[in-house]
């Protein structure tokens, strides 16, 4: 007597695999159908996200918002989005760790879609990065330089090092340090860091820094700016 085995049924939606060469519509999909997932659409091709650690990750990107946190609070029109969906293009939907962006009342370049997704380039990323070798320093840099991201941040937990580039003729450049080695936004007046402090950790440090930031003049012109704008 023979006996057969019933094929098994393939999902109604197929699952997201690392590797995998999706539309952003097919992308957007099948990521609907796994909320317990993590992951991006980077240049045509799906990046899983691996498990997070704590010193490597979790640690890092909290400080990240503490410090774009109080500058969000101190300037009216901001928005700030932590690990939100970006469409950049048909090609590209990163999930950045940080997006800090004007609302579009306020001239922003980004703003949200009806059905809740950013749509158009932050005006600022931040991510938490392994290494040098890691996405966020390869194809992801690639297209939020090409898509008009005017600012990005990438913390370098492994190599111990704080990239800050800004758009300059669709490049993206190394923004210098000032003579007191701190770093100061071209987008966002006032946004100050001094990165040796964020890398040693020392955050009261970093947020006294930013608040000196917050109570220079090109802050309280820039906040002036955006009332006038909002009004």
């Amino acid at each position: 007597m023979s006996t057969s085995t019933k094929p098994i049924a393939a999902p109604a939606i197929p699952i997201l695999e690392n590797g995998d060469r999706l539309s952003r519509a097919e992308f957007e999909r099948r990521y609907a159908a796994m909320p317990a997932a993590r992951a991006e659409l980077i240049e045509g091709i799906v990046y899983m996200a691996s498990p997070v650690r704590f010193a490597q990750h979790g640690e890092p990107h909290a400080e990240f918002i503490i410090w774009l946190g109080n500058y969000k609070v101190a300037t009216p029109g901001l928005r700030i989005g932590d690990n939100a969906s970006v469409r950049l293009d048909l090609d590209n939907e990163p999930q950045p760790d940080i997006c800090l962006f004007l609302d579009p009342e306020r001239g922003g370049q980004a703003g949200i879609s009806e059905d809740g997704y950013i749509e158009g380039a932050p005006e600022l990323v931040a991510e938490v990065a392994s290494s040098s070798v890691s996405i966020d320093l390869g194809p992801k840099l690639d297209a939020y330089r090409r898509n008009g991201v005017r600012e990005y941040l990438v913390w370098r937990v492994l190599d111990g090092a704080f990239d800050w580039f800004v758009l300059r003729e669709e490049r993206f450049e190394p923004l210098s340090p000032d003579s007191e080695g701190i770093l100061k936004s071209l987008v966002f007046p006032g946004l100050w860091l001094d990165p040796t402090a964020l890398l040693a950790a020392d955050m009261p440090r970093v947020l006294a820094v930013l608040n000196q930031g917050v109570a220079s003049p090109e802050h309280a012109a820039f906040v002036e700016r955006l009332r006038g704008a909002s009004a």
